[in-house]
């Protein structure tokens, strides 16, 4: 997984979270990461001189912005590389920096509105999960107080049997090996009350149960083995709500969290499906959403 990590930052303390993973995760690259601030291009006061003064203004605040995410970095230690650009919106333009560096990944803060220790995308992460050239990361709010020195030492991606999960599990894979993490698949099925028929026998129910999980192991066991040598990597067969068990690992299990995008859509682009949308709005550790890839159908 090669390529700059970009981070959004928009002064405000979801931006230092941002920062402090986005940092975490530009570590182990020969490239520091680059913290991009948007300005608004778009003038809504006619045309002329007022105009050219409102953009100087407002492009003058984003510089201001910009230096504010170089101290932070700079007191932490971190080089890094900023740069301000303008766009009719912050989330058109980071993708478009993304898609210019040919980035890695795009990393952002969660919702000041949102939970600390969870994550819920503002505005402009929702609209970069919703159509990204590259995969995206939100920060859970309160990562800021995590030091940036901090190791991702395991790597959790949510797999079912699909090629969205195997390409979640391909990017995974490259992460962990990049970072010398761990990986950890997680499988999730369905809790008996959702499965069990009322009209069925209890030998029934409790066959057809066995043979879900039969055929959910043996789909964890073969991607295992097609995780690359040198990557440790074990699985975990959960039962219950896929979110709910999803949502609910956190530092004490995994430090970063991988996900799919729905399984059709634009190619090499984000987009969210049901499972993935939820889990954005609700889990614990950092999340990282890749895009569908050319060979997903």
């Amino acid at each position: 997984m090669s390529g700059r990590v970009v981070v959004g930052y928009d002064g405000s303390d979801s931006g230092d979270d941002a920062l402090v993973l986005g940092a975490t995760l530009a570590r182990p690259d020969d490239q520091p990461p680059l913290v991009v601030t948007v300005y608004p291009e778009e003038h809504p006061i006619g045309v002329g001189r007022v105009d050219a003064e409102w953009v100087a203004h407002m492009r003058e605040h984003a510089q201001g912005v910009s230096d504010d995410a170089r101290r932070f970095l700079e007191e932490r230690g971190v080089q890094s590389e900023h740069r301000v650009v303008g766009s009719g919106s912050a989330a058109h333009g980071l993708d478009d920096v993304a898609e210019a560096e040919h980035a890695a990944m795009i990393v952002v803060g969660s919702s000041r509105r949102c939970a600390r220790r969870r994550i819920t995308p503002g505005s402009t992460g929702e609209r970069l999960l919703h159509g990204a050239i590259c995969p995206v990361a939100v920060a859970p709010r309160g990562l800021r107080d995590r030091s940036v020195e901090a190791v991702v030492a395991r790597v959790g991606v949510a797999y079912v049997d699909a090629a969205e999960a195997r390409e979640a599990l391909r990017v995974a894979a490259e992460l962990a090996e990049r970072m010398g993490a761990s990986l950890r698949l997680y499988t999730v099925v369905a809790p008996r009350a959702e499965v069990f028929a009322p009209v069925a026998g209890r030998d029934a129910e409790e066959a057809f149960l066995s043979s879900l999980r039969e055929q959910a192991q043996a789909a964890l066991d073969d991607a295992l083995g097609a995780v690359p040598e040198g990557v440790e990597a074990t699985a975990e067969l959960l039962e219950g709500d896929v979110v709910d068990e999803l949502a609910s690992l956190d530092e004490h299990e995994v430090d970063l969290l991988v996900c799919g995008s729905r399984g059709y859509g634009p190619v090499r682009r984000v987009l969210l499906g049901g499972v993935a949308g939820r889990l954005s709005k609700r889990a614990a550790s950092p999340l990282v959403v890749v895009p569908r890839s050319a060979t997903v159908h």
